[in-house]
C-alpha cells in the first residue's frame, strides 16, 4: 500500500510545479510582448532615421557644376545645420558681418576682406554672396541694403 504522506507530498509538489508553470507562462508572455514592441520600436526608429538622413542629404551643401567648375551651394539655415556646412569664403564673411555688432554695408565687409573696394565690380560679387546668405537664412538683409547677423 502507498503512503498517504508520501501521495501527499506528491500532490504538493505537482501543485508548486503547476504555479512555476504558470508564473513561466506569464513570464514568457511578458517577454514576447516586450520582444514585440522592440521589434516595432526598431521599425519606427530605422524609418526615423533613414528620414533625417534624407533631410540631412537635403539640406548637406550640394556640388553644381557651374562653367565647367564644381561650385559648393549654400544650404538653407536650420536646426540641424551649422556653419561648417558653409564654403569657407562664406563663413569669413558670416564671420566678419557677426563681428561688426550692428549692420554692416559690403563695402565694410570687402574692406575687410582686402578687396578693391573702390572697383565697383570686385564688390558686387560679395555682394551677391552677402544676398545668397540672407535668403538661406545666415544674415538678416535690412531695407537700407545693409547687413546684420542673426541669432
Amino acid at each position: 500500500m502507498v503512503d498517504p504522506e508520501v501521495l501527499e507530498r506528491i500532490a504538493a509538489r505537482r501543485a508548486e510545479l503547476d504555479e512555476l508553470e504558470e508564473q513561466l507562462v506569464k513570464q514568457l508572455d511578458e517577454v514576447k510582448a516586450e520582444r514585440d514592441e522592440l521589434v516595432v520600436a526598431e521599425r519606427v526608429l530605422t524609418r526615423m532615421s533613414e528620414r533625417t538622413a534624407g533631410e540631412r542629404a537635403a539640406v548637406a551643401p550640394a556640388s553644381a557644376q557651374v562653367g565647367g567648375r564644381a561650385m559648393l551651394l549654400v544650404p538653407h539655415r536650420g536646426d540641424s545645420v551649422d556653419e561648417t556646412a558653409l564654403p569657407d569664403d562664406y563663413r569669413r564673411i558670416l564671420a566678419i558681418v557677426r563681428a561688426a555688432g550692428g549692420p554692416v554695408q559690403v563695402r565694410a565687409v570687402g574692406e575687410e576682406l582686402g578687396l578693391q573696394v573702390e572697383v565697383r565690380g570686385k564688390l558686387e560679387p560679395l555682394r551677391a554672396k552677402l544676398v545668397k546668405l540672407a535668403d538661406r537664412g545666415w544674415l538678416h538683409k535690412r531695407g537700407d541694403g545693409k547687413f546684420t547677423a542673426r541669432l
